[in-house]
């Protein structure tokens, strides 16, 4: 009986079920404006590293103390990782081994608290995480969260009550960070109110870490002790996460993530964060994080100058939260509408929304999927203009195909990838 593989057939030809599945997501990302701000396109040389024979090797443990025999390579490939991200924000100490951001927070709660401790976070439904402390999640089934939001007069973070709620309740750590939270966060605030109550300060950069990365964001690694975040988003790398920190907590962040969650990391999406992380250090990628924030300024600015309201009136970063409630429209609606017309992104609370989660008063959208296409302000200007006449012709089949259309030929003007390659 002969078991090995004979010949490299292509996937068309061994599962043509899952490449047509793979063309059709293809031409979806290639004929749509992605404006979802967690996602992104990554170069070709980071999906050759996620391609690549890296995928084979199982590597439990960390460097040179692996529970598996010939790691010899993997070490370096982990080894290269660790010190690009140390490199690039700055940092004494790095975990690439967690599957996502998700995984790496986990790993933070595992590392500094016991089931029942005190933590702090942001609000779900005011920009947070799920990870922060939300009751369906890990963190607030298992832990006593303590959330702060965002002042109803602004929508902007309150020092004083974030100051207030750690002195009364006294966590073992404070979390900072968001998923839709237009403004700089104050990572200096956070440390200070943590240093007030003897807590750690953790900062989740996952939407930020493109930004802060280049130096167009606000950096937490001055101030805070431990920093979780994603590859993707703004950084442009694989889906999968990471932690930086002060080196006082590598130990306990190593077991946290493995024994303690995780088992064999996954060396293929390792590599391709070694990839994204030397992609981040060339002075392109300034230039790239700073557009991203003109690219978001723009579009906030040309969704206002059409009548809608932009949650705190703006943006500092990469992404906006938009009120849809003066086109009368719901976020749920919002979204179904602007995926007619080839305009991907999600629905969302907004602070004090009156609407369920499944439901929402806005949409988030971002600009960093955008911005790697090469669209510019200009563009910015357009997409505001379709995303206004999508709402008002909602009703309208017709005027709805023909906004498709010119999402399409806007979409024709930036290609994705050459797709020989991939």
């Amino acid at each position: 009986m002969h078991c090995k593989l004979q010949r490299r057939e292509s996937l068309k030809e061994s599962d043509p079920e899952v490449f047509d599945l793979i063309q059709r997501e293809t031409s979806r990302q290639e004929y749509g404006l992605e404006m979802i701000p967690s996602e992104n396109f990554v170069s070709e040389a980071v999906l050759e590293a996620m391609g690549s024979v890296l995928t084979n090797k199982y590597a439990e443990g960390q460097p040179r103390r692996r529970y598996y025999g010939g790691c010899e390579v993997v070490d370096e490939v982990e080894d290269l990782a660790k010190a690009r991200a140390k490199s690039l924000f700055g940092a004494e100490f790095a975990n690439v081994q967690p599957h996502s951001g998700a995984a790496a927070n986990q790993a933070v709660f595992e590392a500094l608290l016991n089931p029942g401790d005190t933590v702090m976070g942001m609000r779900l439904d005011m920009g947070g995480h799920l990870t922060h402390g939300s009751p369906v999640n890990f963190s607030g089934k298992y832990y006593n969260v303590v959330a702060y939001g965002v002042r109803e007069s602004d929508h902007l973070i309150d020092e004083t009550e974030v100051r207030d709620l750690a002195l009364k309740h006294r966590p073992k750590f404070i979390i900072c960070g968001a998923t839709a939270y237009s403004r700089h966060i104050d990572f200096a605030m956070f440390r200070r109110v943590a240093d007030e109550v003897g807590a750690v300060a953790v900062a989740d950069i996952a939407h930020y870490a493109g930004l802060v990365a280049a130096g167009v964001y606000p950096s937490p690694v001055p101030h805070c002790q431990i920093i979780t975040s994603t590859a993707h988003k703004t950084l442009r790398g694989p889906r999968s996460g990471f932690i930086l920190a002060q080196e006082g907590y590598a130990r306990a962040i190593n077991k946290a993530v493995f024994p303690g969650l995780q088992g064999g990391p996954h060396m293929h999406t390792i590599a391709a964060k070694a990839v994204a992380f030397k992609e981040a250090m060339q002075p392109a990628f300034k230039t790239y994080a700073t557009a991203i924030i003109e690219n978001a300024r723009a579009l906030s600015a040309g969704l206002i100058s059409h009548g809608f309201n932009i949650v705190s009136g703006g943006t500092d970063s990469h992404v906006m939260l938009v009120d849809m409630r003066a086109a009368e429209i719901n976020g749920k609606e919002a979204e179904a509408v602007f995926d007619r017309i080839g305009i991907t992104c999600n629905k969302n609370t907004i602070p004090f929304d009156p609407q369920p989660p499944l439901v929402g008063s806005g949409v988030r959208l971002g600009t960093p999927a955008l911005t790697t296409r090469g669209m510019g302000t200009s563009e910015m200007t357009t997409i505001a203009r379709l995303m206004k006449d999508a709402v008002q012709s909602r009703g309208d089949d017709a005027k709805l195909r023909s906004l498709r259309e010119e999402v399409r030929e806007l979409s024709r003007r930036f290609p994705l990838y050459d797709y020989r390659l991939i």
